[in-house]
């Protein structure tokens, strides 16, 4: 029997030091540092990547054909650059070119639409460098765009041709698919349940749009009717003025007599006076209106802009990729078809050998289509996530909705205050109050 060697009683051993428990978060998993899928954005750091003014230059240039031009002022860049539409124009198509599966906001049309006679010119100008505005704004502040060449170029390229530029620095670097370094892996990180996600987060943005839709509907006649109510108190005060047509030395004198000797002129002064009033009142209620468009709406037609174009973005993904991927399929399957009846039907050699080639070119095109497919779906679904970081955008619109209600009901409220006891004066003598001045 083999003797055991002696072992040391437990009390000798050394004690291991464990720390305190607190000490242990530290031991907790980690999440992957490449979390490559992860669009971490909050709304104030996208608002914070830049903001861009679009200034209308009034003046027309052009020999023959007048045209508009802009003053685009990047705050990031500190720089001011000049643009017409057709640059923007430019600018759009090869910024779809380079990123075909983000979310790419569309253009205001070039010109008036045909048949639409409740706008003016003037008005169409002034609603298409807003829109321009609010393109400009949701490109500068995209995660994926900000950064790229092309955006800078837009912003801060001086030369005469911008639009080569642009063309030229699109040639150099070509589709995000072929920059993007895990575009090819794009399948690996997807989650297994990608189409269920996609499928319930398109249906909840739509609604989401819908939703603002009827907001910026409601709000835009808000807006109008505050204008409205401008124009009305304005011709109100106006014809308040009807006094001055009174000539009291043509009334008969039984109504002299009733009213005392210096009735009518005191009316007419007292009515002069509520005239400049309500003149005032109008002046309040267009600066309402004015701020209900800026403030409100304008931060509706913003995000709806952007939900606009991730609708767009889906379609272009359904009809664009996968209509393209299942094409090719189909014409592969032809190809097999051919190869197939050729085996049976005995053909030349070198018609063979073609067929067999082309077979192998196709099977390379779709793989690259499946390769471009998943990487939509990759990118789609960080738009995804941008959008849901734009929505505390919600919280933005009620306080500016909220504060213009306020301001203008107590701007509003405060002339109407000083209005009321100057009503006593109208016939000089009513509650023993002074004739204003």
């Amino acid at each position: 029997m083999l003797e055991v060697d002696r072992v040391c009683p437990l009390a000798e051993l050394p004690k291991p030091y464990l720390g305190e428990p607190r000490d242990l978060s530290s031991l907790r998993m980690q999440p992957p540092q490449d979390d490559v899928l992860t669009v971490s954005e909050s709304l104030d750091k996208l608002l914070s990547r830049d903001s861009v003014q679009v200034e209308l230059i009034p003046e027309k240039k052009g020999l023959f054909l007048k045209h508009v031009e802009y003053q685009v002022i990047s705050q990031r860049y500190k720089i001011s650059v000049y643009r017409r539409y057709s640059d923007f124009d430019v600018f759009h198509e090869v910024l779809l070119q380079r990123f075909a599966y983000r979310i790419v906001p569309a253009l205001p049309p070039k010109r008036m639409l045909k048949g639409v006679l409740t706008i003016s010119e003037r008005e169409f100008i002034e609603g298409r460098r807003r829109a321009l505005g609010r393109f400009i704004n949701l490109v500068a502040r995209h995660p994926f765009f900000s950064e790229d060449e092309l955006v800078k170029t837009f912003l801060t390229f001086s030369g005469t041709d911008v639009q080569t530029k642009l063309r030229d620095a699109y040639k150099k670097t070509g589709d995000e698919f072929m920059t993007n370094r895990i575009a090819t892996q794009a399948k690996e990180y997807l989650p297994a349940d990608i189409q269920a996600q996609f499928s319930t987060s398109r249906e909840l943005i739509r609604n989401i749009h819908n939703s603002f839709f009827k907001l910026r509907d409601r709000a835009e006649k808000m807006a109008e009717r505050s204008k409205e109510n401008a124009t009305d108190l304005l011709l109100f005060g106006k014809e308040l003025s009807f006094g001055k047509f009174i000539d009291t030395t043509i009334l008969p004198s039984v109504f002299r007599s009733n009213l005392g000797s210096d009735a009518w002129g005191a009316l007419r002064q007292s009515l002069k006076s509520l005239s400049v009033e309500f003149a005032v009142l109008s002046d309040k209620a267009a600066q309402q209106g004015r701020r209900e468009e800026d403030d409100v709406v304008e931060r509706l037609n913003l995000f709806l802009d952007l939900l606009q174009s991730y609708r767009d973005l889906c379609e272009r993904h359904e009809k664009g990729v996968l209509h393209e991927h299942q094409r090719a399929l189909h014409k592969y399957g032809m190809m097999k078809r051919q190869m197939m009846s050729a085996t049976v039907q005995p053909k030349e050699p070198a018609s063979v050998e073609q067929l067999e080639s082309r077979i192998v070119q196709q099977e390379s095109a779709i793989q690259t289509m499946e390769l471009r497919n998943y990487f939509s779906l990759f990118c789609l679904h960080q738009e995804t996530q941008l959008i849901f970081a734009y929505l505390p955008i919600t919280s933005h619109i009620l306080g500016a909705f909220v504060n213009s209600q306020v301001q203008g009901h107590k701007e509003m409220g405060e002339v109407w205050t000083e209005l009321q006891p100057k009503l006593g004066c109208l016939f000089g003598r009513n509650n023993g109050v002074e004739l204003p001045v």
